[in-house]
């Protein structure tokens, strides 16, 4: 059935380029079946409400306002269908801290970490004792990787961190080598696993949206019947426990035969070099199709 649909992309976080691809990608993929309208909350985001009347709000926003219950909080209020996860299950997700804590209370591996608020008084020792070099630095609410870095030291770790200084809270992780493999939920369903070898140091923001930084992108996944299981099942767990909806992607790290949580992405790309619809492609669902889901599956108090 034909609806009035309303894509939000752009927004006021760093992702907003990602979120404008993804935004374009959507719209692309559907216009020829449902009444679209682009809009970019940064502008007259509710005037553009008021006029379409939509009957579906497509969130295509990423990170902050967008992805961790700000925008949500606004939709519920209009009384809206929108996409994606609530109000309580964004903000829980993009923040690394709240979300690690209740994979470790659910005994989800996950790295271990240390909090930061003040760059000025930091206990290095206290860094090394418990989490020991390399270590992960990275805010405490962005996403796509963004000011993300491994430290192998404590000087590569003060000059990141002043790097970092406009941040108000930082989290320090304990580095995981191994194999980096995210997984894509859709609904109450793990459609599965992928890899990715990144030609850079990690699966960093340039690793992630720019074609020449050539990352592979392996599917189906080299794991056996027990690991794929395995991993699928965590993904499906940590998707049910931060109470999410629609499509969510979790990230991996597999190490000596034990995946790590690293998070859960509430709103994951949309764009042509995006995980979920390549996941849902080798699933059989093409993307015209994974959005219609997504649009279908829309609700007013998610």
């Amino acid at each position: 059935m034909k609806k009035k649909v309303l894509v939000l992309g752009g927004g006021y976080s760093k992702e907003r380029f990602i979120s404008l691809k993804s935004a374009k990608a959507i719209i692309k993929s559907i216009k020829k079946i449902h009444n679209v309208k682009f809009s970019d909350p940064s502008r007259n985001f509710l005037g553009a409400v008021k006029s379409f009347k939509p009957d579906v709000i497509f969130n295509a926003l990423h990170g902050r306002f967008g992805e961790d219950g700000y925008m949500q909080s606004v939709l519920e209020t209009l009384g809206v269908k929108y996409t994606h996860s609530g109000v309580k299950s964004s903000m829980m997700a993009i923040d690394k801290e709240i979300s690690k804590k209740i994979f470790i209370k659910n005994k989800i591996p996950t790295p271990k970490y240390i909090k930061i608020k003040n760059i000025r008084n930091l206990d290095y020792r206290r860094i090394k004792n418990y989490l020991n070099f390399p270590v992960v630095i990275k805010p405490i609410n962005e996403g796509s990787s963004l000011d993300v870095y491994i430290c192998n030291n404590k000087f590569s770790l003060s000059n990141k961190l002043k790097k970092m200084r406009n941040y108000k809270e930082i989290l320090i992780e304990k580095f995981i080598p191994g194999r980096e493999i995210q997984v894509a939920v859709m609904g109450n369903k793990a459609l599965g696993p992928i890899e990715l070898k990144p030609k850079r140091k990690f699966y960093d923001y340039k690793a992630k949206y720019y074609t020449n930084a050539k990352t592979e992108h392996i599917i189906p996944v080299n794991l056996s019947k027990k690991n794929y299981d395995k991993i699928n099942k965590i993904a499906l767990k940590a998707h049910r426990l931060l109470n999410c909806r629609g499509v969510t992607r979790s990230d991996f790290k597999f190490y000596k035969n034990k995946f790590y949580l690293l998070e859960l992405n509430t709103q994951p790309g949309m764009t042509d070099l995006s995980l979920v619809p390549e996941i849902a492609a080798y699933k059989g669902i093409n993307f015209s199709s994974l959005i219609n889901w997504m649009i279908k599956d829309a609700s007013k108090n998610r």
